[in-house]
């Protein structure tokens, strides 16, 4: 049997993965700074890529091979699902047919900028659940002009049908200009906030997800993400409680490592 006919040794996974060279992926496991399945590793693991969770410093890994990740500027128009009953263009009809992907998180179909599609489904859970915190950055220009009230509120909360919204960054960067930042995902959330705030949205870009911002991306357009920045999305969806260094030691769940059964599909 050869290295590739079942579970594969850890740092040769995470090489592949684009975290390091093999070298500096076993200097990683012997610092205590991989898990696999919520087990800490040791140098000897082996993994299945298909189905095991791995994770370096608590950022999750996408090492199932064939995974793809793109960044599309949606136009506007355009919306945010596989298929539409009306007939609607949609996102996926933008990138590559194949492999399969789908979008992460929403974008209504008047909103425009950044959106990520992916066939990873850890890091697409991630990236959506509100508990990793994960900012999405938007320019929204408003009816009329915020004053200081208006945007103090948007930044403090405001409440909406379904609740008050966490804490904003917000700034005013033209009379009728905001940026701002949130990290939930309610439906259409920013301009729910501005119209309660008095200032409806006339238009609506985002333009930043997490780390990942490009201005030079043209609407309609799409591109691989490099593997540097899969890495740095996948450090920016790092639970609060996520271990830092092996001084914490392991943190057991109801699985027995990588040989054991608790074992999580990326979808």
């Amino acid at each position: 049997m050869t290295d590739d006919d079942g579970p594969q040794r850890l740092q040769k996974v995470l090489a592949r993965a684009g975290v390091g060279s093999r070298r500096a992926c076993e200097e990683l496991i012997a610092a205590g700074r991989v898990r696999v399945n919520g087990e800490v590793a040791v140098l000897g693991t082996r993994v299945d890529a298909e189905a095991d969770l791995v994770e370096v410093d608590g950022a999750a890994v996408g090492v199932r091979e064939g995974l793809v990740h793109y960044l599309l500027n949606k136009p506007a128009g355009v919306v945010t699902t596989a298929s539409d009953p009306q007939g609607r263009p949609t996102v996926v009809e933008l990138v590559p047919a194949e492999p399969r992907v789908f979008p992460v998180g929403r974008l209504d179909a008047d909103t425009e900028g950044l959106l990520l599609l992916t066939n990873d489904g850890e890091l697409t859970h991630r990236l959506t659940h509100p508990s990793f915190g994960v900012d999405k950055e938007y320019l929204a220009e408003v009816e009329g002009t915020p004053g200081r009230g208006a945007i103090r509120r948007l930044r403090e909360g405001v409440e909406l049908d379904d609740g008050p919204t966490q804490p904003a960054t917000v700034a005013a960067t033209g009379p009728s200009l905001l940026r701002i930042t949130i990290h939930e995902g309610r439906n259409r959330q920013v301009r729910r906030m501005c119209a309660a705030v008095g200032h409806p949205v006339r238009r609506l870009v985002r333009v930043r997800i997490g780390p990942i911002t490009d201005h030079r991306l043209a609407p309609g357009s799409w591109r691989p993400l490099a593997q540097d920045e899969v890495r740095s999305l996948e450090r920016a969806a790092v639970p609060p409680e996520a271990p830092r260094a092996a001084s914490r030691g392991p943190r057991h769940g109801p699985g027995k490592g990588a040989a054991g059964d608790q074992r999580r599909s990326r979808r």
